[in-house]
C-alpha cells in the first residue's frame, strides 16, 4: 500500500511538472504584445507622434507613407493615399525585441475584428512596410472596402501598409496582407507544419503559401487562421467539386449575393486566379482529417 501510494504520488508529481514544462514551452515559442497607442509607440521609437511627419522617412519624427491602396481598387486601379506611420521594423524591434526576424519565424498581428494575418518575418527583409496611424492630409483615419462592401471602416489603432508602388507582385496580391484595426502583434515558429503535415511539403508547399496569404486572414485551415469567419476550409471544400469551388472563389458576390467575402486576388489575370483557386482545391482536398 504505501509502495503503491508512493507510485501514484510520484505521477502525480511528474505529471505537474510535464505540465508546467508544457505550459513554459508554449510561453516561450511565441511573444505577443498589445501595440500601444501611438503617441506612447512614437515616443519609444523617438519619432514623437506630435511631431511633423517627414517625407524622407529620416529619424526624429513620424514618415509620410505614399501607397496604392488595394482596398479602394476599383477597375484593376488603385488610388494613392498618404498615410503618417513608423517604420514597421524599427516599431517590431521595440515591441518585440532584436530577435524578432530570426530566420523561420512568423509574425502574427490580430486585429480587433477578428482578421488575423501571419507573414513570415522574411518578407519584411524584401519588402518596406509601416505601422501607420493616420492620414496625412488630416482626413478621417479610414476607407472604404470596395472588395467587401464596406464604407468607412475605421483603421485604426493601427494599419499595416506595404511599399507596393515599385511592385508588381505586391500590386497583384492586394489587401490580403494589409491588416488594419491592428491592436496585437506576436511572433512564433513558422506555421509550415500545421499546414503541411506529413509528407504534403513536398507537393504542397506553395499552394499552403497561397492559402496563408488569401485566406488564413478570416478563414481557418486545420485549426489555423483567422477568426472574422472562422471556417475550417479543409472542411468545407469536401462539400464542393472543383468547378463550384472556383466559382465562389472567383464570383463570390455572383453566388451569394451580399456576402462580404471578396473575389479572389481581382487584381491578377483571370487565368492567374483560376489556377490559384484550382491549386487551393487540390491542396485543400488533399489535407487528411485532425
Amino acid at each position: 500500500m504505501i509502495a503503491g501510494r508512493r507510485l501514484r504520488a510520484v505521477a502525480k508529481a511528474a505529471i505537474k511538472n510535464l505540465a508546467i514544462s508544457v505550459m513554459m514551452a508554449l510561453a516561450m515559442s511565441a511573444l505577443a504584445v498589445e501595440l500601444p497607442k501611438p503617441a506612447e509607440l512614437g515616443r519609444q521609437l523617438g519619432r514623437p507622434a506630435g511631431a511633423k511627419p517627414k517625407a524622407d522617412g529620416g529619424s526624429g519624427a513620424p514618415v509620410i507613407v505614399p501607397v496604392l491602396e488595394p482596398h479602394l481598387m476599383r477597375d484593376g486601379r488603385m488610388p494613392e493615399v498618404r498615410y503618417v506611420g513608423f517604420p514597421a521594423n524599427e516599431a517590431l524591434r521595440t515591441l518585440l525585441g532584436p530577435g524578432w526576424n530570426a530566420p523561420g519565424q512568423e509574425l502574427e498581428f490580430r486585429a480587433l475584428d477578428g482578421f488575423v494575418s501571419r507573414i513570415p518575418v522574411e518578407r519584411f527583409a524584401q519588402h518596406r512596410a509601416w505601422l501607420v496611424y493616420a492620414r496625412a492630409d488630416g482626413r478621417p483615419f479610414q476607407v472604404d472596402n470596395h472588395l467587401q462592401g464596406e464604407r468607412q471602416v475605421p483603421l485604426g489603432p493601427f494599419y499595416l501598409v506595404w511599399d507596393n508602388r515599385a511592385s508588381t507582385a505586391l500590386r497583384a496580391e492586394g489587401g490580403a496582407l494589409w491588416p488594419y484595426q491592428v491592436a496585437a502583434v506576436s511572433v512564433g515558429p513558422s506555421s509550415s507544419g500545421a499546414l503541411l503535415p506529413g509528407g504534403m511539403a513536398a507537393k504542397y508547399a506553395g499552394a499552403a503559401e497561397l492559402a496563408r496569404v488569401h485566406c488564413l486572414s478570416c478563414h481557418r485551415i486545420r485549426g489555423l487562421g483567422g477568426d472574422k469567419m472562422p471556417l475550417d476550409l479543409d472542411v468545407v471544400v469536401k462539400g464542393y467539386d472543383a468547378a463550384r469551388w472556383r466559382r465562389w472563389l472567383l464570383e463570390p458576390a455572383v453566388v451569394k449575393p451580399g456576402t462580404t467575402m471578396p473575389a479572389l486576388a481581382e487584381a491578377m489575370p483571370l487565368a492567374d486566379r483560376e489556377a490559384i483557386a484550382q491549386q487551393l482545391y487540390d491542396y485543400l482536398s488533399a489535407l487528411p482529417p485532425r
